[in-house]
């Protein structure tokens, strides 16, 4: 027998890995279906720009909103389930997002798809994780890698759709029912089995006394869970940079072409995606810790030489810098959170996976406030100050997989 048949992983926990990669996918795409339809929406419903803004932060509120539930209902359902479960009723919401004739049912359904969402986030994370641990290796960073190829997937089916000129009922029932059925096929090939099993005999034996009273090993689980929020946060907050401010940036502070414009955000999320794609090998041979504390050098220092100084190319390779640098960081800060012990299984994904999306929801006023007070690349700046901190608190990462 070779010795690539001996590392060969069995037959079914493969075909939990696809499965896996098919939530991923589903997750990625069902939303990404329905952001190309907001211009048509809006125009639709006859809102102005702060109803439109209030309506859609509906998604990240609800998001937040029902978070916390997550790892209870993986705890008692299973993170197979409740990860399908929850991409049908993603779907549900989504669809019912574009058939909403007013801007409360508008509102209403974004906040269940947000809320939605963020329960099937925790979720296959979590059983992305039960995956990796049968495999004995970094697998984590392909999944992620594999939700923006389902994103880029589902927006280039609401621009197809809009071609062809399918209603938005049609476009989105046909995307809620695919990729709904996709999910429930994939549940069939997912591990069997509860969530709950602690990560080691130590573990099992030391939860009680350890939650009864403080103790040297509780604070480092809180000051460890502390700085892996961060960690997770700064990677949120570098890519929401990409997402809300490179191409208004390009455009109006260094004039770009509206073409050009549109490279920062297509440098970060492409740069991002690469990183993914090779972040399991760079875990599996260098530790989380390095490859952490290296892509937070590659962002802070990418970023912040394109901001002193200031030109479209330097610009956009400086967004392709950031995005490269944080690729690994929110699966490394859940992977890590989902071991820590002295928690409940599931208790430490589902708090990162919350506090995370705090991120995404004040960095976007936090940046503008600072551009309206100085400039736009001042407010960038954050971008550079995420990769610090990064390099900072990279020390509760683990620095080789054991």
């Amino acid at each position: 027998m070779t010795v690539d048949a001996l590392h060969r992983p069995p037959v079914a926990d493969r075909q939990a890995r696809t499965a896996v990669a098919v939530l991923f996918f589903t997750n990625g795409a069902l939303f990404a279906n329905l952001l190309p339809r907001y211009p048509q929406i809006k125009a639709d419903l006859g809102i102005g720009n702060t109803a439109y803004g209030l309506a859609v932060a509906a998604f990240p509120t609800g998001a937040i909103a029902a978070g916390l539930a997550a790892g209870v209902l993986v705890r008692r359902l299973g993170s197979a389930r409740v990860a399908v479960a929850g991409t049908l009723l993603t779907g549900a919401g989504v669809l019912a997002a574009g058939l909403a004739e007013s801007v409360a049912v508008f509102a209403a359904a974004l906040f269940l798809a947000g809320a939605m969402d963020a329960i099937t986030d925790v979720a296959q994370n979590a059983h992305g994780l039960r995956v990796q641990r049968r495999y004995g290796r970094s697998i984590i960073n392909s999944f992620h890698a594999i939700w923006s190829v389902g994103a880029v997937t589902g927006g280039s089916m609401a621009a197809a759709a809009i071609a062809l000129d399918l209603s938005r009922g049609q476009h989105l029932l046909i995307s809620a029912v695919l990729f709904g059925v996709a999910s429930c096929v994939a549940l069939r090939y997912c591990l069997p089995g509860p969530d709950t099993e602690p990560t080691d005999a130590t573990d099992a034996q030391d939860d009680g006394p350890r939650r009864e009273q403080p103790s040297p090993a509780g604070r480092r689980t809180a000051y460890t869970l502390a700085a892996l929020v961060v960690i997770a946060t700064a990677g949120t907050l570098v890519e929401d940079a990409g997402n809300s401010w490179a191409t208004l940036y390009l455009s109006d502070s260094l004039r770009a072409s509206a073409t050009l414009a549109a490279c920062g955000y297509i440098a970060l999320v492409g740069a991002q995606f690469i990183g993914r794609i090779i972040g399991d090998r760079l875990v599996d041979r260098f530790g989380q810790r390095t490859v952490a504390r290296t892509g937070g050098l590659i962002a802070a220092s990418g970023m912040a030489l394109a901001l002193a100084v200031p030109t479209v190319p330097g610009t956009i390779l400086g967004f392709a810098a950031a995005g490269f640098g944080v690729a690994t960081l929110v699966p490394a800060a859940m992977h890590e959170a989902d071991e820590l012990p002295g928690l409940k299984p599931g208790s430490g994904l589902t708090i990162v996976s919350w506090l995370m999306r705090l991120g995404f929801l004040l960095s976007p006023p936090v940046v503008g406030l600072v551009a309206d007070t100085t400039s736009l690349r001042v407010g960038l700046l954050v971008v550079p100050l995420a990769g610090l901190l990064v390099i900072l608190l990279g020390g509760v990462l683990r620095n080789r997989r054991q």
